[in-house]
This record gives C-alpha cells, sequence and structure tokens, in this order.
C-alpha cells in the first residue's frame, strides 16, 4: 500500500500553471493507494484534484475551504467511508485556516482495513499548544476507531517539526492530558538521523513566500500507529517527493512525502519461526 502527502501551494501563488504540470506528472507516477493534498482546489468541484491525481480516485474534500475554494483533500483508489471530521479552528486565537480539522475514513486495502486520517493541524509558529490540543483529539478519536486487525495511519501537513510536543506525542516520546499513543514515522524508520527537509531554504518558493525568514524544517508526515511490540504494518520504503525542480520548475514551497506499507513477516509481539 503506497501513501503520499502533499502540500500543492495552490493557484493563488506563483507559476501555478506550470507547477500543476509537474505535480501532476508526478502524482500520477507514484500512483499512490491513498492521498492526502493540502493547499488544493476543491470548491466548487474537484476538477482540479483529478488533473492532478487522475480519473480513478475516490475523493473527500474537507467540509470547510478558504474562500477562493482552497482545502485539503483526502483520495483513495478504493471506496472509502468518512467516519468523522473533527473540526480544529481554535476559538481563541484569530489566525487560522478554515480547513484546519482531521478527516478520518476507513477503506479497505491490500493490506486489510485501515483507518486513515488526513490531519491538518494550526499553522502559525506560535501555536503549539493548540497543536498539541488538536492531536489529541485526533489521536483519541482514531484509537476509538481501531479495533484488532486494523491499522491506522496518520498523513499531513502537520506544520510541526519532529522535536516539537505534538509530533512527539504521535511518535510515543511524550504523553498529554495524561493520555499516549504511539506511531511510527515513516521518514525516521527508512533514513534514522537523515534530516528529510519538507520545507527548505533551498527552494525559491520558499525564499519569496510569507516564511521566508524561517529555519529549513520536516513538517510533511506520514505515521503508522503501534501497538505495544510495534507498528502493524512495516514501512518498506519512504522517500521525498518533488524535492527539487523539473525541468526549472519548483512544483511547491513544500516537499512531499511517500511511503509504501506492507504486512509485516510476523505480526507485533509474534517469534517467527527459526530458519
Amino acid at each position: 500500500m503506497r501513501v503520499l502527502t502533499m502540500n500543492v501551494l495552490g493557484p493563488a501563488n506563483p507559476d501555478w500553471a506550470r507547477r500543476q504540470v509537474v505535480l501532476a506528472g508526478e502524482l500520477r507516477r507514484l500512483a499512490p493507494d491513498i492521498v492526502a493534498l493540502q493547499e488544493v482546489p476543491c470548491r466548487p468541484d474537484l476538477e482540479v484534484v483529478h488533473e492532478l491525481l487522475g480519473p480513478c480516485y475516490h475523493v473527500t474534500p474537507f467540509s470547510r475551504a478558504a474562500e477562493d475554494g482552497v482545502g485539503g483533500v483526502l483520495a483513495t483508489r478504493l471506496p472509502h467511508r468518512v467516519v468523522e471530521e473533527l473540526d480544529h479552528r481554535p476559538i481563541e486565537r484569530e489566525l487560522s485556516l478554515p480547513w484546519c480539522a482531521t478527516l478520518i475514513a476507513e477503506v479497505e486495502a491490500g493490506v486489510g482495513r485501515v483507518v486513515v486520517a488526513h490531519h491538518k493541524p494550526s499553522w502559525p509558529f506560535s501555536y503549539e499548544h493548540e497543536r498539541e490540543q488538536e492531536a489529541l483529539r485526533a489521536a483519541l478519536a482514531i484509537e476509538s476507531l481501531v479495533t484488532e486487525g486494523v491499522h491506522a495511519v496518520v498523513l499531513g501537513d502537520f506544520d510541526a517539526t519532529p522535536d516539537a510536543a505534538s509530533m512527539r506525542f504521535w511518535r510515543g516520546r511524550q504523553s498529554l492530558d495524561g493520555r499516549s499513543v504511539c506511531y511510527q514515522d515513516a521518514w525516521e524508520t527508512v533514513h534514522p538521523g537523515e534530516p528529510g527537509l519538507t520545507f527548505t531554504g533551498e527552494n525559491p518558493l520558499v525564499r519569496a513566500g510569507e516564511v521566508a525568514t524561517a529555519v529549513s524544517r520536516r513538517i510533511d508526515h506520514v505515521l503508522v500507529r503501534a501497538l505495544r511490540h510495534g507498528p502493524t504494518l512495516a514501512v518498506t520504503a519512504c522517500s521525498r517527493v518533488l524535492d527539487a525542480p523539473v525541468d526549472g520548475v519548483w512544483a511547491s514551497d513544500h516537499v512531499g512525502v511517500v511511503a509504501d506499507l506492507a504486512l509485516p513477516d510476523h505480526p507485533p509481539g509474534t517469534w517467527a519461526t527459526p530458519q
């Protein structure tokens, strides 16, 4: 099963016509089974989403989008069932995306039943408290849905680096409000110690953008739920998507992340038969 997350930096931003061609070429080549797209036109219709991914996807946009119709979507090759959408817009803060939310769905995939969550928490640098609470809400909602034999994957633009409290919570490194979960970071699994930056000053779209003074960061993630003995799906491959220009065109200010997941040789908590 191949999963992918990509913030596409929608049409209101520079060079969209050329960037859209590059995005569509790579997304169609990778042909993921589950896709989370951010900053993509999705209202009033899904024309651009299908142009990027191709026609063979079942697509659910977030319930809310920006005034220009840009928001987030979850797309799957096989039909999915939307279970819940959590509205994360902070009540006491002014700055928030209309589509600050977690969209949770179930899909029958080659590895079995999967609960998949497209997580888009609060974006401002100073909103880590909000991101913590949003992570906690999302994780608890997923836990209420996962039963024996069901896998869970969370992916998206988290706007948080691996050392942030919200990401440490997701990865089982700390608790929040007395609760804890554990998800395996797909990039960290395959590339331990490598930065895997997904928002970097090497990209001219970052240097020209609204947060040009920020340090380069890894903020786009694919996470796989773990039981007490480890993740229920093995991460067999993970790489960055469109991390360099194509024919001189940078696809987005973000780099995407794609991961291949498979059933492990033997389930967590069991021993393999000695050879």
